[in-house]
């Protein structure tokens, strides 16, 4: 399963996913989704709060028999609010926006249509709803509305308001006049006062300030639209920045993931630096995973690439790519430090360590022990972006297949780790480098190495990894 030197010519980085492509719709859609939610919760508590309070004060305020019929409408909105959180869903919602349209509904109902309990009242012109202003109820669902749904969906409802009241105010001009001198009667009270008559008569519908309701309403949910479409660019900004981040966190140390977080496209640059190089193979995975099931053999590679992965972090590396049961890491990207060789060995170390640890997990498990293989290289490479469409940062050059092949040459030598003496001569320049990072390194002969004119000085390390 180990990948061979061939693929690796160029030395570009390859870590397309599926879920890599899906990754940007898949961040926005939950963090819209948790919106969604939160804010439905939100508003339908309101509501539910709301209705409870105005239920208890109903009948302490003005107890009557009538009283009940407001009661059995705020039990139906307090069930149109529980089918509102049911069926409320990031997207079109069909369900969602009739529901929305049968609360619209019932409020125009409610303020409109004269109270049929009400036995005092049942001659009063049907043109009298309107006195008690009570369109303000309407702003109570849009301001809740603000909450949970797109700004879409506010302009929606907006829309929705003015048509129903309009249709409110066309059956109200149909209702037959319950009393037709009233209104004369008005105007000899106020003694022929034409202005004060007709704004006592309780015929009149009042066009003007029925129209001047819908405007108004319009405007404030158009401003409210406006607000919640800022907000929803805000959040899908918010959850593309965390995205990226979490994509950086994949390859990147957090301290470089901070780094990179902080500077606008840093990445798009092609430049050449000199980078350390580490590759990291499992040895005879091969047969391993012919005697296990698929699902033994990725929970395998998982931990065994956790515990790589976590030792890259650890010594300031990029995660490179995976490389079937191994890994390649850099040391000194995307920015060189004055201890890049220095990490990349002490990386090395820390990896045969954290094997060596997870075999005694093994062993006391009843598992095979593992062995892995390690090579590193100092040298120049080339570093930028890749890809036409989908771009991928990628570290290229001679620099990356000769830490390949030096990996490889650990089974020809029988050594745990190959190190190139470019490495170790730059390690040991560094300023943090110490003698006991090369105690246990041993200096080689020249080896030949595939695309390498001369043969190559190597030191190599030998450590068992099962006791």
């Amino acid at each position: 399963m180990s990948i061979t030197v061939d693929e690796l010519e160029g030395g570009a980085s390859s870590v397309a996913t599926d879920d890599a492509e899906t990754a940007p719709d898949r961040f926005v859609e939950q963090a819209l989704v948790a919106d969604k939610q939160e804010g439905l919760l939100l508003a339908v508590r309101a509501r539910w709060l709301a209705l409870a309070v105005i239920a208890v004060l109903l009948p302490l305020i003005n107890w009557r028999f009538e009283v009940l019929y407001y009661e059995g409408l705020l039990v139906c909105f307090a069930v149109i609010g529980w089918l509102q959180l049911k069926l409320g869903r990031v997207g079109a919602s069909r369900p969602e926006l009739v529901v929305m349209f049968c609360d619209l509904a019932l409020m125009t109902i409610t303020l409109v249509v004269p109270n049929p309990l009400s036995h005092g009242t049942a001659d009063w012109p049907a043109a009298m709803q309107y006195d008690f202003g009570n369109f303000l109820y309407f702003f109570i669902l849009l301001s809740s509305a603000t909450l949970a749904y797109s700004w879409r969906t506010v302009v929606a409802m907006g829309v929705w308001t003015a048509g129903l009241w309009i249709v409110g105010m066309i059956w109200v001009y149909f209702q037959p006049v319950t009393d037709p001198g009233l209104s004369n009667r008005i105007l000899a009270a106020v003694n022929g006062n034409e202005r004060m008559a007709e704004i006592l008569d309780p015929n009149r519908i009042f066009f003007d300030e029925r129209a001047q309701e819908v405007v108004i309403f319009m405007i404030v949910a158009a401003t409210l639209a406006l607000g919640g479409w800022r907000a929803n660019r805000l959040l899908r900004s918010q959850a593309a920045v965390e995205r990226e981040r979490a994509n950086l966190a994949r390859y990147f140390s957090p301290n470089v993931v901070e780094e990179l977080s902080n500077n606008d496209e840093p990445l798009k640059q092609t430049r050449t630096q000199n980078v350390a190089v580490l590759f990291v193979d499992i040895v005879g995975f091969t047969s391993l995973a012919e005697e296990r099931s698929p699902r033994e053999v990725i929970e395998t590679l998982r931990a065994f690439h956790g515990r790589m992965e976590r030792e890259v972090f650890g010594h300031n590396g990029t995660l490179d790519k995976y490389l079937g049961d191994g890994l390649m890491a850099t040391f000194g990207t995307p920015s060189t430090t004055d201890s890049d060789a220095t990490n990349a060995l002490r990386c090395a170390k820390a990896m045969i360590e954290a094997v060596r640890i997870w075999n005694l997990e093994r062993m006391a498990d009843g598992e095979a022990m593992i062995q892995a293989s390690f090579g590193l290289h100092y040298g120049e490479a080339v570093l930028g972006n890749i890809g036409a469409h989908r771009l991928e940062f990628a570290v290229i050059g001679n620099t990356v297949n000769v830490a390949s092949r030096l990996e490889n040459l650990t089974r020809a030598l029988g050594v745990t780790m190959v190190t190139s003496d470019a490495l170790a001569k730059q390690a040991r320049m560094e300023i943090e480098s110490v003698d006991g990072d090369f105690s246990e390194l041993k200096e080689m002969p020249p080896q030949p190495i595939r695309g390498v004119a001369e043969p190559l000085p190597v030191w190599t390390l030998t450590r068992s990894m099962k006791k």
